[in-house]
Protein backbone atom coordinates (compact mmCIF):
# COMPACT_ATOMS: atom_id res chain seq x y z
CA UNK A 1 0.00 0.00 0.00
CA UNK A 2 1.01 3.37 -0.80
CA UNK A 3 0.12 7.18 0.03
CA UNK A 4 1.92 8.59 -2.97
CA UNK A 5 1.00 5.57 -5.42
CA UNK A 6 -2.34 4.37 -4.39
CA UNK A 7 -3.59 1.17 -6.44
CA UNK A 8 -7.50 -0.08 -6.59
CA UNK A 9 -7.70 -3.39 -7.81
CA UNK A 10 -11.52 -4.87 -8.53
CA UNK A 11 -11.42 -8.95 -9.11
CA UNK A 12 -14.13 -11.17 -9.92
CA UNK A 13 -14.46 -14.42 -12.17
CA UNK A 14 -14.96 -14.73 -15.77
CA UNK A 15 -18.87 -13.36 -15.84
CA UNK A 16 -19.33 -11.68 -12.87
CA UNK A 17 -19.98 -8.33 -13.91
CA UNK A 18 -16.30 -7.10 -12.82
CA UNK A 19 -16.35 -5.12 -16.46
CA UNK A 20 -19.65 -3.36 -15.73
CA UNK A 21 -17.85 -2.31 -12.78
CA UNK A 22 -15.03 -1.13 -14.21
CA UNK A 23 -17.52 1.35 -15.86
CA UNK A 24 -18.61 3.07 -12.75
CA UNK A 25 -15.18 3.77 -11.69
CA UNK A 26 -14.63 5.33 -15.35
CA UNK A 27 -17.34 7.39 -14.45
CA UNK A 28 -16.33 8.49 -11.26
CA UNK A 29 -12.87 8.98 -12.58
CA UNK A 30 -14.22 11.74 -14.89
CA UNK A 31 -16.34 13.54 -12.60
CA UNK A 32 -13.60 13.75 -10.34
CA UNK A 33 -10.67 14.42 -12.77
CA UNK A 34 -8.65 11.45 -11.33
CA UNK A 35 -5.88 10.54 -13.82
CA UNK A 36 -5.80 6.93 -13.41
CA UNK A 37 -3.95 4.02 -15.18
CA UNK A 38 -5.83 0.99 -16.26
CA UNK A 39 -4.40 -2.70 -16.93
CA UNK A 40 -7.01 -5.27 -17.28
CA UNK A 41 -6.21 -8.83 -15.76
CA UNK A 42 -6.35 -10.67 -19.22
CA UNK A 43 -3.11 -8.69 -19.91
CA UNK A 44 -1.12 -11.16 -17.48
CA UNK A 45 -2.72 -14.30 -18.90
CA UNK A 46 0.86 -16.59 -19.68
CA UNK A 47 -0.80 -17.42 -23.01
CA UNK A 48 -2.53 -16.43 -25.97
CA UNK A 49 -5.62 -18.28 -27.33
CA UNK A 50 -3.93 -20.90 -29.41
CA UNK A 51 -1.26 -21.11 -27.09
CA UNK A 52 -3.47 -21.87 -24.22
CA UNK A 53 -5.83 -24.33 -26.06
CA UNK A 54 -2.26 -26.54 -26.53
CA UNK A 55 -1.61 -26.30 -22.83
CA UNK A 56 -4.67 -27.09 -21.97
CA UNK A 57 -4.52 -29.97 -24.29
CA UNK A 58 -1.02 -31.09 -23.00
CA UNK A 59 -2.18 -30.64 -19.55
CA UNK A 60 -4.69 -33.15 -20.29
CA UNK A 61 -2.43 -35.42 -21.91
CA UNK A 62 -0.73 -35.75 -18.88
CA UNK A 63 -3.60 -36.19 -16.13
CA UNK A 64 -4.07 -32.58 -15.54
CA UNK A 65 -8.20 -32.07 -16.82
CA UNK A 66 -8.47 -28.50 -14.92
CA UNK A 67 -6.05 -26.47 -16.32
CA UNK A 68 -7.89 -23.27 -16.67
CA UNK A 69 -7.38 -19.12 -16.47
CA UNK A 70 -8.28 -19.43 -12.94
CA UNK A 71 -4.80 -20.99 -11.96
CA UNK A 72 -1.41 -19.66 -11.73
CA UNK A 73 -0.02 -21.82 -14.43
CA UNK A 74 -2.00 -20.14 -16.93
CA UNK A 75 -1.13 -16.37 -15.67
CA UNK A 76 1.61 -14.50 -14.79
CA UNK A 77 1.03 -13.48 -11.17
CA UNK A 78 4.19 -12.72 -10.22
CA UNK A 79 4.11 -10.27 -13.39
CA UNK A 80 1.24 -9.08 -11.75
CA UNK A 81 2.23 -8.89 -8.12
CA UNK A 82 5.73 -6.98 -9.85
CA UNK A 83 3.96 -4.34 -11.20
CA UNK A 84 1.64 -3.49 -8.56
CA UNK A 85 4.53 -3.20 -6.30
CA UNK A 86 6.62 -1.45 -8.48
CA UNK A 87 3.74 0.99 -8.91
CA UNK A 88 3.42 1.47 -5.91
CA UNK A 89 7.02 2.61 -5.00
CA UNK A 90 7.54 4.86 -8.23
CA UNK A 91 4.37 5.64 -10.27
CA UNK A 92 5.10 3.56 -12.87
CA UNK A 93 5.38 0.05 -14.50
CA UNK A 94 4.17 -2.19 -18.02
CA UNK A 95 1.50 -3.42 -19.32
CA UNK A 96 -0.04 -4.76 -22.44
CA UNK A 97 -3.19 -5.30 -23.67
CA UNK A 98 -5.20 -8.99 -24.64
CA UNK A 99 -7.40 -8.41 -27.86
CA UNK A 100 -10.80 -10.18 -27.29
CA UNK A 101 -12.61 -9.49 -30.27
CA UNK A 102 -12.52 -8.00 -34.40
CA UNK A 103 -13.59 -4.86 -32.84
CA UNK A 104 -10.52 -5.03 -30.43
CA UNK A 105 -8.08 -5.88 -33.55
CA UNK A 106 -9.07 -3.11 -34.97
CA UNK A 107 -7.92 -0.92 -32.59
CA UNK A 108 -4.90 -2.43 -31.14
CA UNK A 109 -4.17 -3.58 -34.81
CA UNK A 110 -2.99 -7.47 -33.66
CA UNK A 111 -5.15 -10.54 -34.09
CA UNK A 112 -7.67 -11.53 -31.85
CA UNK A 113 -6.67 -13.81 -29.09
CA UNK A 114 -3.55 -12.40 -29.34
CA UNK A 115 -1.38 -10.12 -27.12
CA UNK A 116 -0.40 -6.20 -27.49
CA UNK A 117 3.27 -5.08 -26.80
CA UNK A 118 4.56 -4.44 -22.98
CA UNK A 119 4.18 -0.63 -22.62
CA UNK A 120 4.90 1.86 -19.84
CA UNK A 121 2.15 3.27 -18.58
CA UNK A 122 1.18 7.09 -18.71
CA UNK A 123 3.03 9.26 -16.29
CA UNK A 124 2.02 11.65 -13.61
CA UNK A 125 -1.03 9.45 -12.87
CA UNK A 126 -3.39 9.64 -9.83
CA UNK A 127 -3.61 6.10 -9.06
CA UNK A 128 -3.52 2.68 -10.71
CA UNK A 129 -6.65 0.53 -11.52
CA UNK A 130 -6.63 -2.50 -11.98
CA UNK A 131 -9.89 -5.59 -12.97
CA UNK A 132 -9.71 -9.24 -13.88
CA UNK A 133 -9.78 -12.40 -12.56
CA UNK A 134 -6.84 -11.74 -9.69
CA UNK A 135 -6.46 -8.03 -7.98
CA UNK A 136 -6.64 -9.81 -4.53
CA UNK A 137 -5.06 -13.08 -4.60
CA UNK A 138 -2.27 -14.63 -1.83
CA UNK A 139 -0.40 -17.74 -2.79
CA UNK A 140 2.10 -19.78 -1.13
CA UNK A 141 4.57 -17.51 -3.38
CA UNK A 142 2.65 -14.29 -4.67
CA UNK A 143 0.56 -11.57 -2.44
CA UNK A 144 -0.76 -9.21 -4.70
CA UNK A 145 -3.33 -8.10 -1.96
CA UNK A 146 -0.78 -6.42 0.02
CA UNK A 147 -0.61 -3.93 -2.67
CA UNK A 148 -3.79 -2.51 -3.21
CA UNK A 149 -5.03 -0.08 -1.10
CA UNK A 150 -8.77 -0.62 -1.84
CA UNK A 151 -9.68 -3.64 -3.09
CA UNK A 152 -13.56 -4.34 -4.67
CA UNK A 153 -14.74 -7.91 -5.08
CA UNK A 154 -17.62 -8.42 -7.36
CA UNK A 155 -19.29 -11.74 -6.72
CA UNK A 156 -23.01 -12.89 -8.18
CA UNK A 157 -24.41 -15.98 -6.41
CA UNK A 158 -22.83 -18.63 -8.71
CA UNK A 159 -26.19 -19.70 -10.46
CA UNK A 160 -26.31 -16.14 -11.56
CA UNK A 161 -22.68 -15.69 -12.55
CA UNK A 162 -23.19 -19.48 -14.84
CA UNK A 163 -26.07 -17.86 -16.73
CA UNK A 164 -24.41 -14.20 -17.64
CA UNK A 165 -20.89 -16.26 -18.54
CA UNK A 166 -23.28 -18.99 -20.65
CA UNK A 167 -25.66 -16.09 -22.40
CA UNK A 168 -22.35 -14.18 -23.14
CA UNK A 169 -19.93 -16.60 -24.53
CA UNK A 170 -22.95 -17.47 -26.49
CA UNK A 171 -23.53 -13.87 -27.81
CA UNK A 172 -20.45 -13.20 -27.92
CA UNK A 173 -18.06 -16.53 -28.51
CA UNK A 174 -20.05 -18.20 -30.61
CA UNK A 175 -19.88 -20.96 -27.89
CA UNK A 176 -22.84 -23.62 -27.13
CA UNK A 177 -24.18 -24.34 -23.85
CA UNK A 178 -22.35 -27.57 -23.69
CA UNK A 179 -18.96 -25.84 -23.94
CA UNK A 180 -19.65 -23.31 -21.83
CA UNK A 181 -21.00 -25.85 -19.16
CA UNK A 182 -17.53 -27.87 -20.14
CA UNK A 183 -15.14 -24.59 -19.30
CA UNK A 184 -17.20 -24.32 -16.19
CA UNK A 185 -16.55 -27.85 -14.74
CA UNK A 186 -13.16 -27.71 -16.18
CA UNK A 187 -12.03 -24.57 -14.10
CA UNK A 188 -14.02 -25.31 -10.89
CA UNK A 189 -10.79 -26.91 -8.71
CA UNK A 190 -8.99 -23.27 -9.84
CA UNK A 191 -12.48 -21.30 -9.00
CA UNK A 192 -12.49 -22.52 -5.51
CA UNK A 193 -8.56 -22.35 -4.82
CA UNK A 194 -7.84 -18.90 -6.49
CA UNK A 195 -10.92 -17.19 -7.18
CA UNK A 196 -13.28 -17.80 -4.11
CA UNK A 197 -10.28 -17.37 -1.58
CA UNK A 198 -9.89 -13.67 -2.99
CA UNK A 199 -13.20 -12.44 -1.56
CA UNK A 200 -11.74 -12.90 2.65
CA UNK A 201 -9.03 -10.10 1.01
CA UNK A 202 -11.50 -7.97 -0.46
CA UNK A 203 -12.23 -4.95 1.48
CA UNK A 204 -15.56 -4.80 -0.36
CA UNK A 205 -17.83 -7.27 -1.89
CA UNK A 206 -20.97 -6.55 -4.15
CA UNK A 207 -22.69 -9.70 -4.31
CA UNK A 208 -26.04 -10.12 -6.77
CA UNK A 209 -28.76 -12.39 -6.13
CA UNK A 210 -31.37 -13.02 -8.19
CA UNK A 211 -35.25 -12.77 -6.51
CA UNK A 212 -36.37 -15.52 -9.32
CA UNK A 213 -35.98 -19.05 -10.43
CA UNK A 214 -31.99 -19.81 -11.28
CA UNK A 215 -32.30 -23.69 -10.02
CA UNK A 216 -30.99 -24.36 -13.70
CA UNK A 217 -28.76 -22.25 -15.01
CA UNK A 218 -28.25 -23.96 -18.07
CA UNK A 219 -31.19 -23.76 -19.79
CA UNK A 220 -31.88 -20.12 -18.64
CA UNK A 221 -33.56 -18.58 -20.96
CA UNK A 222 -32.61 -14.60 -19.97
CA UNK A 223 -30.21 -13.03 -17.55
CA UNK A 224 -32.11 -11.92 -14.32
CA UNK A 225 -32.33 -8.00 -14.85
CA UNK A 226 -31.72 -5.88 -12.03
CA UNK A 227 -34.98 -5.09 -10.85
CA UNK A 228 -35.28 -8.87 -10.37
CA UNK A 229 -32.19 -8.63 -8.22
CA UNK A 230 -30.77 -7.99 -5.13
CA UNK A 231 -27.18 -6.84 -3.81
CA UNK A 232 -25.43 -7.74 -0.78
CA UNK A 233 -22.61 -5.18 -0.33
CA UNK A 234 -20.24 -6.42 2.34
CA UNK A 235 -17.87 -4.15 4.12
CA UNK A 236 -14.64 -6.09 5.65
CA UNK A 237 -13.98 -3.15 8.21
CA UNK A 238 -17.27 -1.02 8.58
CA UNK A 239 -15.31 1.65 10.72
CA UNK A 240 -16.30 5.05 9.30
CA UNK A 241 -19.35 3.36 7.21
CA UNK A 242 -22.15 5.80 7.42
CA UNK A 243 -24.78 3.31 7.21
CA UNK A 244 -27.60 5.68 8.22
CA UNK A 245 -26.43 7.73 5.26
CA UNK A 246 -26.70 5.18 2.82
CA UNK A 247 -29.88 3.67 4.07
CA UNK A 248 -31.66 6.86 3.87
CA UNK A 249 -30.20 7.52 0.30
CA UNK A 250 -31.13 4.25 -1.07
CA UNK A 251 -34.52 3.53 -0.57
CA UNK A 252 -35.92 0.06 -0.06
CA UNK A 253 -32.16 -0.17 1.39
CA UNK A 254 -31.41 -2.44 4.87
CA UNK A 255 -28.55 -3.65 7.17
CA UNK A 256 -28.61 -7.28 7.12
CA UNK A 257 -25.43 -7.51 9.14
CA UNK A 258 -23.35 -4.99 11.18
CA UNK A 259 -21.14 -4.72 7.91
CA UNK A 260 -23.63 -5.18 5.17
CA UNK A 261 -26.33 -3.78 3.59
CA UNK A 262 -28.84 -5.02 1.33
CA UNK A 263 -30.49 -2.89 -1.35
CA UNK A 264 -32.21 -3.07 -4.67
CA UNK A 265 -30.24 -4.77 -7.59
CA UNK A 266 -31.32 -1.43 -9.64
CA UNK A 267 -29.82 0.86 -7.46
CA UNK A 268 -26.00 -0.62 -7.49
CA UNK A 269 -25.14 1.95 -9.23
CA UNK A 270 -26.26 4.94 -7.00
CA UNK A 271 -24.92 2.77 -4.14
CA UNK A 272 -21.35 2.39 -6.31
CA UNK A 273 -21.53 6.08 -6.20
CA UNK A 274 -21.96 6.92 -2.98
CA UNK A 275 -19.58 4.23 -1.63
CA UNK A 276 -16.64 4.77 -3.64
CA UNK A 277 -16.43 8.03 -4.83
CA UNK A 278 -15.29 9.65 -1.12
CA UNK A 279 -13.17 6.31 -0.72
CA UNK A 280 -11.08 7.30 -3.88
CA UNK A 281 -11.51 11.28 -2.89
CA UNK A 282 -9.38 10.00 0.05
CA UNK A 283 -7.27 7.81 -1.71
CA UNK A 284 -5.92 11.08 -4.21
CA UNK A 285 -6.19 13.88 -1.22
CA UNK A 286 -3.61 11.78 0.72
CA UNK A 287 -1.43 10.93 -1.84
CA UNK A 288 -1.60 14.41 -2.91
CA UNK A 289 -0.97 15.54 0.16
CA UNK A 290 1.96 13.02 0.41
CA UNK A 291 3.47 14.59 -2.37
Amino acid sequence: MSAKHPIISVTGSSGAGTSSVQRTFEQIFHRERVNAAMIEGDAFHRYDRADMKRAMASAADDGNPHFSHFGPEANLLEEIEAVFKQYSETGTGKTRHYVHDLEESERYGTEPGTFTRWEEMPPDTDLLFYEGLHGAIVTDSVNVAQYADLKIGVVPVINLEWIQKIHRDRAARGYSTEAVMDTILRRMPDYVRYIVTQFTETDINFQRVPTVDTSNPFTARWIPTADESIVVIRFRDPRGIDFSYLTSMIHDSSMSRANSIVIPGGKLDLAMQLILTPMIQRLVERKRRAA
